[in-house]
């Protein structure tokens, strides 16, 4: 019998765990988590009955596998939920599926609303030539933006960093308005310092040339038209938010056999001299362990992989020390509504504006974004009738100034953020907070990155070593490209497949299942 050792609980780790033990044969399954609880940046926080979203995760994807795994662990609502009941809101249900007033094992429908706070103002994300548009942007910067794109049509910049990829899609003028600074605010450099292929990855395809498709699809009813994923507008979410998917599956992996082992710290990773991984040592309650394995399946840092490891060639560690990473803190603030107005046509509980997340893009703040959970699902919220529930977002680098901020701190600096941008009157609305932080939320595009091809190399000498997940390739991945990464990487173990590169290779090509293939 073969042991699997693999790092890390969240949708890549415990993607592999189930994979293995539910497809193969005679495979003793081990994960390990760092912390107490599953779903990585994924996971669901509970504080006071309300719940968080660790920067808020759309569930939504157009690989037939995916959604197929998704059902099978969270079948699709039967019933209306309870937001879908009080508004008399018509959504699509699954017969014979759960009800979610009754079961929390369910998945629901929700709709897409996503918008740019702006110069006061709302614009849809991502923008759209609709009239409030232009109507909120003014004449004359309508026809700056114009303008601008038509010259960036004629002169294309070299796709050679983050700032000229988006100023060829968009034009200047849309790019400092929109994309600039909040880019700036979330990874802490400058888009022209960051490499394209973040861009590339993030906005598959999306340009105002695609915006213009998309609109034109809609007014002549276009069958099977091509949606880019930026543009969906309904999408799945559990009901008690994200991490209840990773809850179920690492309950079903237990169930399958495999072992789950919380507040694990993998510190070391042994080789033999014929460079194959031999085990694992993990801290656990201040105490040492090591345990032997035949394969290992990763989905921790890279940096934190490679530092691991002896016998590293002195090239290859120094890109892994390199890489960089953008930590990530977030405050729940239990208000008793919010000022913005819904000028929408959603209708929601409370009449509060729609929007999952909004994207604030005001050099005032230092805020990135703030969510509203009471839209991701009903069951988010202990009293949705009389409470608003909002996460405001926060991209940091671990131990700075608002890392180590204490709660009080950081709670009182996040509450007059709210106040300066109007989201509430004075610091006294907020009734209660909450704060988490999230280490390595996201690994960075800068720095040592533009070497990555040459880790890589390295680490498809190891051959008994899969790098699945966000962390574990460093590619920002969303939480369907992160199982992918798993399901490839437990197929070439099945099969005896010793090339990675389709597991490398997943998330990598612009047009990678981004739609479906007739």
């Amino acid at each position: 019998m073969k042991k699997a050792l693999i790092i890390g609980a969240g949708p890549a780790g415990l993607t592999a765990a189930y994979e293995l033990l539910k497809k193969g044969k005679d495979v003793e399954v081990v994960v390990f988590e760092e912390s107490d609880c599953f779903g990585g940046i994924s996971r669901t926080v509970e504080y006071k009955g309300n719940r968080m979203d660790m920067g808020g995760h759309r569930f939504f994807s157009k690989i037939p596998e995916v959604n197929a795994w998704w059902d099978q662990m969270l079948p699709m609502q039967g019933a209306p939920s309870y937001d879908d009941t009080v508004l008399d809101r018509e959504v699509p249900l699954q017969k014979n599926g759960p009800d979610p007033e009754k079961e929390d094992r369910v998945m629901l429908t929700r709709h897409r609303v996503s918008r740019i706070l702006f110069d006061d103002k709302f614009y849809d994300y991502p923008v759209s030539l609709k009239m409030e548009t232009l109507k909120n942007m003014g004449f004359i910067t309508t026809m700056k933006v114009g303008f601008s794109y038509l010259a960036s049509l004629v002169h294309k910049k070299p796709d050679d960093n983050l700032e000229n990829f988006y100023i060829n899609r968009f034009g200047r003028k849309l790019y400092s308005m929109f994309f600039e600074y909040y880019t700036e605010n979330l990874w802490g450099r400058h888009p022209s310092e960051i490499d394209a292929s973040w861009g590339a990855q993030r906005v598959k395809g999306l340009s105002i040339t695609a915006i213009l498709k998309d609109i034109f699809g809609k007014i002549f009813h276009k069958k099977n038209r091509k949606v880019e994923t930026s543009l969906i507008e309904q999408f799945k979410y559990p009901k008690l938010g994200p991490g209840e998917l990773w809850d179920v599956t690492a309950a079903e992996v237990e169930k399958l056999g495999g072992t789950i082992i919380k507040g694990a710290k993998v510190t070391r990773l042994h080789k033999d001299d014929q460079n194959v991984l031999t085990g694992i040592t993990y801290e656990k309650d201040g105490a040492e362990h090591t345990m032997d394995g035949d394969l290992v399946i990763s989905s921790m840092p890279v940096k934190d992989l490679v530092e691991g490891m002896n016998d590293v060639p002195e090239k290859p560690m120094a890109i892994a020390k390199g890489l960089p990473y953008r930590d990530y803190m977030t405050l729940g603030v239990l208000v008793p509504r919010l000022n913005l107005k819904n000028k929408t046509r959603f209708r929601t509980v409370g009449n509060i504006v729609p929007d999952c997340w909004v994207y604030v893009q005001d050099r005032r703040v230092k805020m990135g974004r703030f969510q509203i959970y009471n839209n991701w699902s009903p069951y988010m919220v202990k009293d949705l009738d009389h409470t608003v529930w909002i996460g405001l977002e926060y991209f940091v680098n671990e131990g700075d100034e608002f890392w180590n901020m204490s709660e009080e701190e950081f709670s009182a600096f996040g509450v007059k953020e709210m106040v300066k941008l109007g989201l509430i009157d004075k610091v006294e609305d907020a009734i209660d907070t909450h704060m988490e932080r999230v280490k390595k939320a996201y690994p960075a595009y800068f720095d040592t990155y533009d070497e990555m091809d040459q880790l890589i190399d390295y680490l498809n000498t190891i051959p008994n070593l899969y790098c699945v997940g966000r962390n574990g390739q460093h590619r920002y991945n969303n939480i369907d490209h992160s199982m992918v990464t798993s399901f490839e990487a437990v197929k070439n173990i099945l099969s005896g497949r010793t090339d990675k590169s389709n597991i490398w290779n997943v998330n990598t090509e612009k047009e990678y299942h981004e739609e479906k293939k007739a």
